[in-house]
C-alpha cells in the first residue's frame, strides 16, 4: 500500500458503484434525476498522479464539468490523457509554461492536484493567468500561505474552491440538516478516527519538505474539517500529543500518530485520532437527544450513515463525481453550498492545524480565533 490514495480505493473496490442516469443533490443529501442543459466548466486537471486519474474518471459522469486540458511534467501521461479523454494539444502545458493558458479560452478552471508544498505558487500563477481555482486539501503548507492564495484570487478576480468532496457527500449533508433541525439537541461531543498504514517510506507524503508534515496533513484534515461540520461551530481552542514508534520511517517533522482535542464554544468537545499507522474512518457525534455515525467516514465510499433513529440509505455516486457538479454550479452560478468550499474555509483548516503542531511542540493549549 503505497499511499491514501491506495487506501481508499481498495474500500472503494469491495463495493459496486452504481451508475444512475440522476445525481445525489449536494443541497438536501437526497437523489434527484434533474437533467442538465447549460454550460460545463471546462477544467485543466493539473498532476495526473493517481488522484487526477480518479478525479478525470469520475468526471465522465459528470452534467456540468468536464475535462479538457492537462498539466504534467511526465509527457507520456499527456499523451495516454490527451487520447483516453480527448484532449487537443493546444489544452496541454507543462510546469514551465502552464502560465499560457491565460490566452486559452478554452479553459475555465485549474484543479490543481500535486504534492502540498507545490500547491501555493501553482495557484498563484493559475489565479494572475485569470484562471478558477480548484485546490487540493491541504489548501497550502500554513495559514500565512493560504492567506496569500486568497489575496491573490480575489486580486485577480478569480474564484478557489478546495477539494472538499465530503461537503457534497449526501449521508454527510443528512446528518449536518438533521443537527441543523434539533434532532441530536445540543450537541457535547464529536469523536473522529482518520487513519491508514502507509507504505512506501520514500513516498512524496513522508517528505516534510513536500507534504509539510506527515499523517495529519494528509488525513488529519479530514478529522478536523469533519469536528467543524458536524459539531456546526468554530472551535475556540486545542491541544494535542504525537505518538511516534518508527522515528527512522517518521522522520523529524513527519508526524506518523496525533491526538489532538478541539474546544467549542457550546463547551463541545472533540476528541480525534490521525494516523500512518492504525486503520481509522469513523466519526461520531453525540448530543443530548440523539447521536449519528458515518462509519467508514471519508474514504470514497459508500459512505455508511446511522443515527439513533435509523440507518442512512443515500444511493452512491462517486463522490468527485458530485463535488465536481456542485462547484461547477458554485463558479458558474454562484450557487451556495450547505457547507462551504472556498478558500477561507481550507484557511481555517489550516489555522488549526498549525495550532495542533504548536500544541505537540509546547504541550499548552493554544487559543484559536477562525
Amino acid at each position: 500500500m503505497n499511499s491514501r490514495r491506495d487506501f481508499l480505493q481498495k474500500l472503494t473496490a469491495s463495493f459496486v458503484i452504481l451508475n444512475l442516469p440522476g445525481q445525489v443533490s449536494a443541497a438536501t443529501g437526497g437523489f434527484t434525476t434533474q437533467t442538465y442543459d447549460g454550460p460545463a466548466l471546462r477544467i485543466a486537471i493539473m498532476g495526473l498522479g493517481n488522484y487526477g486519474t480518479r478525479v478525470a474518471e469520475a468526471m465522465q459522469s459528470c452534467k456540468k464539468a468536464k475535462v479538457v486540458g492537462v498539466i504534467s511534467g511526465t509527457p507520456a501521461k499527456i499523451t495516454e490523457w490527451q487520447r483516453k479523454y480527448n484532449i487537443p494539444t493546444s489544452n496541454c502545458y507543462n510546469y514551465e509554461n502552464f502560465d499560457d493558458i491565460k490566452n486559452n479560452p478554452e479553459i475555465d478552471a485549474v484543479y490543481v492536484i500535486t504534492p502540498n508544498a507545490l500547491h501555493h505558487n501553482q495557484v498563484l500563477r493559475v489565479a494572475k493567468a485569470g484562471k478558477h481555482v480548484i485546490c487540493e486539501k491541504p489548501m497550502g503548507l500554513n495559514a500565512k500561505e493560504c492567506q496569500e492564495m486568497i489575496d491573490a484570487c480575489k486580486k485577480a478576480n478569480v474564484k478557489l474552491l478546495v477539494g472538499y468532496r465530503m461537503h457534497f457527500e449526501p449521508n454527510t449533508l443528512d446528518v449536518i440538516n438533521r443537527r441543523n433541525q434539533g434532532e441530536f439537541g445540543r450537541i457535547l461531543s464529536f469523536e473522529g478516527g482518520t487513519g491508514f498504514p502507509i507504505g512506501d517510506p520514500t513516498q512524496w507524503r513522508l517528505n516534510k519538505a513536500l507534504a509539510g508534515g506527515g499523517s495529519l496533513m494528509d488525513v488529519g484534515i479530514y478529522a478536523i474539517n469533519g469536528a467543524r461540520y458536524m459539531v456546526g461551530q468554530e472551535p475556540v481552542w486545542v491541544t494535542a500529543q504525537e505518538t511516534k514508534t518508527n522515528p527512522a520511517k517518521f522522520k523529524e517533522g513527519v508526524d506518523e500518530t496525533l491526538q489532538f482535542q478541539l474546544g467549542f464554544p457550546n463547551g463541545a468537545l472533540a476528541s480525534c485520532v490521525s494516523s500512518y499507522s492504525i486503520s481509522l474512518d469513523r466519526f461520531l457525534l453525540n448530543g443530548e437527544k440523539g447521536f449519528a455515525e458515518l462509519r467508514p467516514a471519508f474514504g470514497y465510499g459508500p459512505i455508511k450513515a446511522r443515527t439513533n433513529k435509523e440507518e442512512l440509505s443515500f444511493p452512491h455516486v462517486m463522490h468527485q463525481t458530485t463535488q465536481m457538479d456542485d462547484m461547477a454550479g458554485i463558479i458558474l452560478g454562484n450557487k451556495r453550498p450547505l457547507v462551504p468550499v472556498d478558500g477561507e474555509e481550507g484557511l481555517k483548516d489550516l489555522k488549526i492545524i498549525d495550532a495542533i503542531y504548536l500544541a505537540v511542540k509546547t504541550g499548552k493549549k493554544v487559543p484559536l480565533s477562525l
